[in-house]
């Protein structure tokens, strides 16, 4: 991987959408359906995951692949149905094969709605499919 100039940002936008709120599909319990009409924790997590990614994809050489390892998120704020939202990942550090980002998320109306990290591994392509191959056959092996 070539090195990342720290502070290097790489940002994603969104507008939420009604499946993007609060649902932890369970229709038949009031408490575990569809709850909060607000940008879900979970929406704001993947996002995040998706911005740290974006910092690696110009630096990653030929047959190297990132793959997240970690995710931590800070919900402060909501944003709702129709609103943008706007993740900004910064590039905080990378140690060995791990590139460490740090994330901030805002609604269209300037409100910080979280703040998070995420943790991405460089593998070559090669291994981690290797990696994959693996699990899937111990998994068959299971269920056979």
């Amino acid at each position: 991987m070539k090195p990342i100039p720290p502070g290097y940002q790489a940002s994603f936008e969104t507008t939420v959408t009604e499946e993007m709120t609060v649902d932890f599909e369970h229709p038949d319990d009031p408490q575990l359906g569809k709850l909060h009409p607000v940008y879900a924790t979970y929406w704001m997590a993947k996002h995040m995951e998706l911005a740290g990614r974006k910092i690696i994809l110009p630096f990653l050489e030929e047959g190297e692949e990132g793959i997240g390892s970690k995710v931590s998120v800070d919900h402060l704020a909501s944003a709702l149905p129709g609103m943008k939202v706007r993740i900004v990942a910064e590039h905080l550090r990378t140690e060995g094969n791990r590139v460490h980002a740090q994330c901030t998320a805002w609604n269209e109306l300037g409100d910080q709605i979280g703040v998070g990290y995420t943790e991405q591994v460089i593998l070559p392509r090669a291994k981690l499919l290797r990696i994959f191959e693996k699990l899937q056959a111990r998994w068959q092996e299971q269920h056979k």
